[in-house]
């Protein structure tokens, strides 16, 4: 029995479609996964190996209401296929990265655009434009084994009924498996992380009052309302 000398902080756990919830440990999301996104943010994708940032635990919201955060006048949303994790380890070999799967979700990279383009040009971290309070709004996940392993599928978001962001999963530069071998590389993964797949193009700014509607083929659709 611990001798906790403060209140023992809330975990956050994520709603699973047809009953439980799953207990969220780390958060990883990717960058520049989608080349028409990549280009758009001025970068070349033929010439990176794929790179990681985190968002905190804490940070995954399924409420649906994104809090406009203060500091910022350009928030920015970024739609995105959410992997939830059921197993880890070090050094995953790409074909055996979907047996860790535990299933997967609709969810919204919410960035600080502003912030995190001063922290570029001065070379800093971008955790003060990415990994602030309810910034990743995520919907219920689906289990694998009801869904299977997507590898295409539309993934789109409108924004008060017009559309900014239309692609398609097969556009992943880094296909899932992927992913969670080359983060094994680098991390001990293990079972309750999510990864954030990264952004098809379009991303653009939100203001409070504005109604995102994310869907992803197989997985349904969340709405966050900007409040």
């Amino acid at each position: 029995m611990r001798n906790l000398v403060i209140p023992e902080p809330q975990r956050r756990f994520l709603p699973v479609l047809g009953g439980g919830e799953f207990p969220v440990r780390r958060i990883y999301c990717i960058g520049r996964n989608y080349a028409d996104h990549a280009i758009e943010m001025g970068h070349d994708p033929n010439k990176e190996p794929p790179f990681f940032f985190q968002k905190n635990p804490e940070n995954a919201d399924p409420s649906g209401e994104f809090p406009y955060p203060p500091k910022t006048s350009d928030v920015h949303h970024e739609l995105e296929l959410v992997v939830a994790l059921q197993g880890g380890g070090r050094n995953i070999a790409v074909e055996r990265a979907l047996d860790l799967v535990f299933g997967y979700a609709i969810g919204l990279d919410m960035t600080r655009r502003d912030l995190q383009s001063e922290m570029k040009k001065m070379g800093r971290p971008w955790e003060i434009g990415k990994a602030f309070e309810r910034s990743a709004p995520i919907g219920p996940i689906h289990p694998a084994a009801q869904v299977g392993h997507p590898e295409k599928g539309r993934i789109r978001l409108t924004v008060n009924g017009a559309v900014r962001q239309d692609g398609d999963l097969n556009q992943m530069i880094w296909k899932v498996p992927e992913m969670i071998s080359y983060l094994s590389e680098y991390f001990d993964i293990a079972a309750g992380d999510l990864i954030m797949s990264g952004t098809p193009a379009g991303v653009g700014a939100v203001v409070r009052g504005d109604v995102m509607v994310g869907a992803i083929e197989g997985l349904g659709e969340i709405t966050v309302k900007v409040v």
